[in-house]
């Protein structure tokens, strides 16, 4: 059950564990970059006890998930994808924009979407046909124009569903670090990607960190996380909820609670007690229970300070004055606010992405967006009357560093015509 933390030291035991699974990662890697498919046909049966006969999903195959998956459930997709939609529709930046910034000098950024990407679901305990919506709905709404996507075999029916109604262009039946492997290096099915984006377990994630020569990545994003600020307010059973939810993902997931009060921390190790041996994934919940914790904290502040320090993916704020602590937090992936938002509605139903940075990386990288899907150039546009504006500057900064034919480049100009 939750045990008293130390912030520092569990964010340091969560980057760690990436370094557990290197050497075995490397080899996957080596491999499918020597022998291609076929390095993924046998780990598909090394790994998934499966022997594939194609691992490229077909349009006849999709046509059959749809019949196959639940249709109630492909409705929900369908209003789940419209609510992504259209929270990262309003993210878009402008595909050009110039501005006169003085008279003569025009400048501007000019807004490209990447050619192609490629998005991992992972499939192991659990299949997640809403990240099948989350990597690749951001993509396609920046315009990307081809987007692949890998999930283990067999491939859950509703996750090919939520691919082809996100509007993905190939689906993959190949899991682990070798999808990731497929996609940055290709082999004979899969084509290399521009980017790689999703979640996974520390096998996958360390594969994205050492494949970022060949394709870059959003983010590390590993076991899910959860960090609740709460006070004397707090409802336990509210906290205890949300530590379940989070912690029945996987056995590496982990949960800490941020309190300023010691009384509610008992009363939410009281509920987990009642409620966690009931649950389904009772045994997953129990092991991730064992990398979680709690930590009193001085004050509302301290809290802050201590949330900020952990960057953990989800931060959920349930506090008397929610928007004074929302106010001061730096540092986290996804931020809810109040005692009626469960992390679960970001997962699903409210619009926001739940793809996310793990193990403290919330600290320097944010959550997955459209920006990821697009790269930018800066534009400039200088008239005459802008050249001689700032010809001094140039001439003379080029001249001290060095450079005479950069400060020649301007006089050349200056001097032969208007």
């Amino acid at each position: 059950m939750l045990k008293e933390l130390d912030a520092d030291s569990w964010v340091s035991e969560r980057r760690s564990s990436l370094d557990d699974v290197s050497a075995p990662v490397r080899d996957i890697i080596e491999n499918v970059r020597n022998n291609g498919d076929s390095a993924l046909y046998e780990y598909a049966k090394k790994f998934d006890k499966i022997d594939l006969e194609d691992i490229c999903v077909s349009r006849e195959e999709i046509d059959s998930a749809y019949e196959e998956a639940d249709g109630r459930l492909v409705e929900f997709l369908i209003e789940a994808e419209a609510r992504i939609s259209e929270f990262h529709e309003l993210q878009k930046r402008e595909d050009l924009w110039l501005r006169e910034v003085q008279p003569g000098i025009v400048l501007g950024v000019k807004t490209t979407p990447l050619e192609r990407i490629g998005c991992y679901v992972p499939g192991g305990r659990a299949s997640y046909p809403s990240t099948a919506l989350m990597t690749a709905v951001p993509a396609r709404v920046a315009g990307v124009s081809e987007i692949c996507a890998c999930t283990p075999p067999p491939g859950n029916p509703l996750t090919i569903v939520a691919f082809d109604i996100a509007g993905v262009d190939e689906i993959y039946r190949v899991g682990g670090a070798q999808a990731i492997a497929a996609m940055a290096l290709g082999t004979e099915s899969i084509k290399p990607v521009q980017k790689i984006v999703g979640p996974g377990n520390t096998f996958v994630t360390a594969a994205k960190m050492m494949l970022r020569d060949y394709a870059e990545i959003d983010f590390p994003a590993g076991p899910s996380e959860i960090g609740i600020i709460a006070d004397d307010s707090a409802v336990p059973e509210f906290l205890a909820a949300d530590i379940l939810a989070q912690a029945e993902h996987d056995p590496n997931s982990a949960c800490v609670l941020i309190t300023t009060d010691r009384g509610t921390a008992e009363a939410t190790i009281a509920e987990l007690k009642a409620k966690a041996g009931i649950s389904p994934r009772k045994e997953i919940i129990f092991a991730a229970l064992e990398n979680s914790g709690y930590i009193i904290a001085d004050d509302l502040a301290d809290a802050v300070s201590l949330s900020d320090m952990i960057a953990p993916e989800h931060l959920s704020i349930q506090v008397r004055d929610p928007m004074s602590v929302l106010n001061r937090v730096r540092n986290a992936g996804s931020i809810f606010v109040g005692p009626n938002t469960p992390v679960a509605c970001g997962d699903y139903a409210s619009g926001t992405n739940h793809v996310l940075p793990t193990a403290g990386y919330a600290r320097v990288y944010s959550g997955l967006n459209v920006s990821h899907f697009c790269k930018t150039s800066t534009v400039q546009m200088i008239d005459r009357e802008g050249l001689t504006e700032i010809s001094d500057i140039v001439i003379n900064l080029a001249e001290a560093e060095g450079l005479h034919a950069h400060a020649d480049s301007v006089r050349e100009r200056l001097k032969l015509r208007k």
